[in-house]
């Protein structure tokens, strides 16, 4: 048997298993891969990414609020609270949009009125009656970033806005 006649019969048996039905479904679990699976790896990826800056950002807001509830004087210092959320949220930084106030409650309806302005502590007081209901002062810190996602998909906005708030009652 010559060279000729083995590069021509390994040639028919390559063939012969061209034939066969026995790869046929790894080269559509391939294909299907291919098309499916890199944008659904790519979709999780951009909403992984967009997860971890919504908890950055609540992160920086409860960081500006413990800052605040610490005591009367931390409350009212707002420059430093916006300078604590924004050290928390490194990636974001000073383009970190965050808003603090104080407000006064009623400690038997901490989820009712709230009293804001310069007179909030003496309308609390005056509001807050009976022996065991009194003003309670909260900080309340709300951070908000727009987020462009690495990639945009058609349909979907080309910004996203993640907010991230915390209250805290200040210690007296």
């Amino acid at each position: 048997m010559c060279i000729f006649e083995k590069k021509q019969s390994g040639l028919r048996n390559l063939l012969r298993k061209f034939h066969e039905d026995s790869g046929n479904s790894l080269l559509e679990l391939a294909l299907i891969l291919g098309f499916f699976g890199s944008p659904l790896l790519i979709g999780t990826a951009q909403l992984a990414i967009l997860i971890y800056d919504s908890i950055e950002i609540s992160n920086a807001a409860h960081a500006a609020a413990m800052y605040g509830m610490r005591s009367l004087t931390y409350a009212s210092q707002t420059s430093q609270m916006v300078t604590a959320a924004q050290s928390e949220a490194v990636d974001f930084g000073t383009s970190l949009i965050v808003t603090p106030t104080t407000y006064y409650a009623c400690s038997s309806a901490v989820g009712g009125t709230q009293y804001t302005g310069t007179n909030a502590q003496s309308n609390a007081s005056t509001a807050c009656t009976g022996g065991t209901n009194h003003p309670l002062e909260f900080v309340q810190v709300i951070a908000k970033e727009s987020v462009t996602p690495v990639l945009h998909f058609k349909g979907l906005p080309a910004t996203i806005t993640l907010t991230g708030s915390s209250v805290m009652e200040v210690e007296e």
